[in-house]
């Protein structure tokens, strides 16, 4: 048996990924290849290619996924409720049932979009709900909608980054996120602001998409979300790039057991992950104490 060792050097997005290639030859004449290469710096060299909804590099994440809600925001919660056939309903309304035992009186929802997720939390009774979003076409929307429900004396609407939370520490019982967090240009220093706004003994709770893992559910969602949502979305809300950075962001985003690592680094407590409708979204939990 012949044996050949080479080396390769490949050049990706500015990066150098050193390959080795070993080949032989078994007795009948067949060649194999084996390669292998620096996994730890492949795997940096992904995290970092951010998913991008407009692909504009000269443009942050953050300023682009504001630009594509604003765009977006008349047909917003059509598409929510139509796409993902009114079960994003039942996904809210589960997880605010979650916060029923803490009973929180001050509650901020981060990237609060169109408010569902703010006029949901009127089921607990609190005393204050304030919702924060970078989106301002999405807060008009939103502002309209708790007007004509009369909530707002308890709800209030504002603009403000969820990396920068304009709060004191310590203000609020409970923080909430309703597909929100895999949108976060850095998703730790976000969660890292809404632990500071937390008080001792608070809680958050995300609502956020992740990926099914079991057969056949997998497949029919890769399916829908790489084929149909993209072509639906781009009808009926006019952006060609929004619905196809939805399931770009959310293969992107680390969910389930990953998620709960990234809480349990910061510090919070009790962490738990809840999926719902066969993996298709899930409830992430935890406690600062």
């Amino acid at each position: 048996m012949n044996l050949l060792f080479g080396e390769q050097v490949l050049l990706l997005s500015n990066y150098q990924i050193r390959l080795f290639l070993l080949s032989f030859n078994n007795k009948n004449g067949q060649q194999y290849f084996l390669t292998c290469g620096y996994w730890p710096i492949i795997t940096t060299l992904i995290e970092e290619m951010t998913v991008l909804p407009y692909k504009e590099k000269e443009k942050s994440k953050k300023t682009q996924v504001q630009q594509m809600f604003n765009n977006i925001s008349k047909s917003y919660d059509l598409l929510n409720h139509v796409l993902s056939f009114g079960i994003d309903i039942l996904w809210r309304k589960k997880a605010i049932k979650l916060l029923k035992k803490e009973k929180p009186e001050i509650i901020l929802d981060v990237a609060t979009g169109t408010a569902d997720f703010a006029i949901e939390s009127m089921k607990l009774k609190p005393k204050e709900v304030v919702g924060v979003d970078i989106a301002d076409s999405m807060l008009d929307i939103g502002r309209k909608k708790i007007k004509k429900l009369n909530l707002q004396n308890v709800i209030t609407l504002s603009h403000a980054d969820s990396e920068k939370l304009p709060f004191e520490d310590n203000k609020f019982d409970a923080a909430i996120v309703s597909f929100g967090v895999r949108n976060f240009e850095n998703l730790e220093k976000g969660l890292a602001e809404m632990q500071r706004v937390i008080k001792n003994g608070g809680v958050l709770v995300v609502l956020e998409f992740s990926k099914p893992r079991k057969f056949p559910m997998k497949q029919f969602y890769n399916f829908y979300f790489k084929y149909i949502l993209p072509i639906i979305g781009k009808i009926v809300s006019k952006d060609n790039s929004a619905y196809t950075y939805l399931p770009e962001s959310v293969n992107a985003f680390p969910d389930g057991k990953a998620f709960l690592n990234i809480l349990d680094e910061l510090g919070f407590k009790e962490t738990k992950w809840i999926p719902l409708t066969f993996g298709i979204s899930s409830i992430y939990w935890g406690k600062k104490r």
